[in-house]
């Protein structure tokens, strides 16, 4: 399958919205209960722009949206400011084709070249193993546990911290002016 990752438009709000409404719905990966409408999935979506963020679709050669994935402040504290955090989600048709992988590298790529020095994966659901992997395979580490932080679908449920430190990482101070 030939993958096309660019950036989302709002025209890509309908298929967004469809794919975060099956993850909410069907799984653990978020830890909302009712799936977000159209038009909250586009108001997120701005914010994350808005914020100088990238939001990146990835798209078959027929044009079809397939998963899409962004990055944003992992905290809102200006210390935090070199670290930004990850979500990834995958139509549940083109999960195992190599979707998920295509959108993490890019972000990488994006997150690199914009001088940030760690990425951090907040994985809902311990057993989540396609998300773990995933991170594992584009050389994210293990960072920490969260035991039963939430509670959804009639069971606790765990997240899981990784991260992946970019660039020079933490082995020089960042650049000033920032």
């Amino acid at each position: 399958m030939k993958l096309t990752v660019r950036d989302s438009r709002p025209g890509d709000i309908a298929a967004i919205t469809a794919i975060y409404g099956h993850a909410v719905q069907h799984g653990l990966a978020s830890f909302e209960y009712d799936p977000p409408d159209s038009t909250e999935m586009a108001r997120r979506r701005e914010a994350v722009l808005g914020a100088g963020y990238p939001y990146l679709v990835a798209e078959d050669e027929a044009g079809q949206v397939l998963g899409y994935a962004y990055y944003s402040a992992y905290r809102p504290r200006q210390a935090y400011r070199f670290s930004v955090e990850n979500s990834i989600y995958v139509s549940p048709d083109a999960k195992g084709k190599g979707v998920g992988r295509t959108l993490l590298s890019a972000l990488i790529a994006r997150c690199t070249a914009e001088g940030y020095r760690l990425i951090v994966a907040v994985i809902g659901d311990s057993a989540n193993a396609a998300s773990i992997g995933l991170h594992a395979a584009c050389g994210f580490k293990h960072a920490g546990l969260l035991p039963n932080v939430g509670w959804k679908h009639g069971s606790w449920v765990d997240s899981i911290l990784m991260t992946l430190p970019l660039g020079d990482g933490a082995t020089t101070p960042p650049p000033e002016g920032r």
